[in-house]
């Protein structure tokens, strides 16, 4: 079947005329027609303009002018990247009908190299969330089970990678936004270091945080994909200019004398005994495999989830305030200004939204700025020192759980913030850090997924990837159940 194969298999398959670039989308095209009515992982699919790319890369190929390795490979992306002429909405009724007059860096580097665009990915609205039940459209299911979550803020796009409703996806990740649905979903999710990728054109949410992120089939998917996305970016003056490696001829040099760390912050309370078993026993693969096991200890980690959500709503306030209703998106005509941005924001942005916004604007407000947004900036700069001391200390990459249990039920959490929260207890510290991160499935417990986190040092994906590939399991395949989970 077309849709079971990776972006490696699919660039073999297209370079051979195994099949083509039309036939490939056509069969994703009626894959997403017969089960995303379900799942609900597409906010927009833009089949029309899909079957155009494809059958432009057809013609190319024939013609020996492929514009690369991607040429005619189908993608879909998160719905806060903005895609030039397709409705980009980051699921928000805010910018229900934005049409962005330009691409995203990301975005564009793909379209350059001939991919071809599905659709636009479901999220929790302006990637606020962890279940994607915060989207102003409609909620996200988790393919291996309906009545359970994909994770969030990139749930749409996790979920249509795991039900081969798209070969790989874009998404971003700001404090465990791809890793934790990637876990929750059964694919590899890769959250680059930040200023790897450029974040021109995605709609911010936390400036300081924000990472476009991948989700794929395979290690040697995310290797290839990261690779073609990587890049200083002019138009981005948090990109960095480092250079970037060919990663998918590193994969198999495998951990022979890496030192892997075993942080005890992140196998302690509040983290599913049978998880943290399943992530020791990866780290015995790798023992076996020749890397060296050492427990190490991050010490600040207790403090770094509440000053991760003071920093994210405080950034996320002065982002979200050019929303107002006057120069984009939505606008509710009232008799007088004042009243047209209460009107505009009331009605524009969902609940989950509003309370950020309000946290962070507290925390930035004169007698509490101090207090609150300058302290976790402290508590910033001792997360990243324990880290550095970690990598100082001859570590090469650090195995955690990625989230504290399996995917939770719908509506498990939705009223209950601070346990929502919590589900981000294992991938904030890594945003805060600035650091890369690489989530590979690792088995099922009760019939869903879980994920082992990889954390590197600061643009060393490419020690993330090898150790990735010796953990990498068959793929994990879900069972389409009914909304009962029958």
């Amino acid at each position: 079947m077309l849709t079971r194969l990776t972006v490696a298999e699919t660039i073999k398959g297209l370079q051979e005329k195994q099949f083509s670039s039309l036939e490939l989308t056509n069969a994703y095209l009626e894959r997403i027609e017969a089960l995303d009515k379900d799942i609900n992982a597409y906010i927009t699919v833009t089949a029309e303009k899909a079957r155009k790319q494809a059958a432009a890369s057809d013609k190319r190929r024939i013609e020996g002018n492929a514009l690369s390795a991607f040429d005619g490979v189908p993608v879909g992306i998160k719905d806060i990247i903005c895609t030039k002429g397709v409705r980009t909405t980051a699921a928000s009724k805010m910018l229900e009908n934005f049409v962005p007059p330009y691409s995203a860096t990301c975005w564009n580097k793909l379209e350059n190299a001939g991919c071809v665009l599905l659709g636009k990915l479901n999220m929790d609205e302006f990637a606020m969330g962890s279940s994607t039940e915060n989207s102003a459209f409609f909620t996200t299911k988790n393919p291996f089970d309906l009545a359970c979550v994909p994770g969030g803020s990139s749930g749409g796009s996790a979920a249509a990678v795991a039900a081969d409703m798209a070969p790989f996806s874009l998404g971003t990740d700001t404090g465990g936004s791809v890793r934790q649905p990637a876990s929750f979903c059964g694919t590899v999710g890769l959250k680059p270091t930040y200023g790897r990728v450029s974040r021109f054109g995605v709609i911010p949410y936390a400036s300081s945080l924000d990472q476009v992120g991948i989700f794929a089939k395979s290690i040697e998917d995310c290797a290839l994909i990261l690779s073609y996305i990587s890049g200083k970016d002019e138009m981005d003056s948090t990109s960095v200019p480092v250079e970037v490696p060919d990663y998918s001829v590193l994969l198999d040099n495998g951990v022979k004398g890496m030192k892997i760390g075993l942080p005890k912050e992140y196998f302690g309370e509040g983290i599913a005994k049978a998880i943290s078993d399943m992530i020791k026993a990866q780290a015995q693969k790798l023992a076996e495999a020749g890397a060296e096991i050492v427990e190490v200890s991050l010490p600040h980690t207790g403090y770094a989830l509440p000053a991760y959500y003071i920093m994210a709503t405080a950034e996320a306030s002065a982002n979200l305030a050019r929303y107002d209703g006057v120069r984009y998106g939505l606008r509710v005509e009232r008799d007088n200004l004042a009243d047209m941005f209460k009107a505009t924001r009331s009605q524009g942005f969902g609940a989950e939204v509003k309370r950020r916004i309000m946290l962070g604007t507290y925390a930035l407000s004169s007698g509490y700025y101090e207090a609150y947004y300058n302290k976790t900036l402290q508590v910033r700069t001792l997360v990243k020192k324990d880290f550095d001391d970690c990598f100082a200390a001859g570590i090469d990459c650090l195995l955690t759980p990625t989230a504290p249990t399996t995917a939770f039920r719908l509506d498990e959490k939705s009223n209950d913030p601070l346990a929502m929260y919590m589900s981000d207890i294992c991938t904030v510290t890594v945003n805060m850090a600035g650091l890369p991160a690489l989530v590979v499935p690792c088995g099922e417990l009760g019939g869903l997924p879980v994920g082992a986190q990889l954390i590197g040092a600061p643009f060393a994906e490419e020690k993330l990837f090898r150790s990735g590939r010796v953990l990498e399991n068959e793929r994990l395949i879900p069972q389409f159940r009914n909304r009962e989970g029958r």
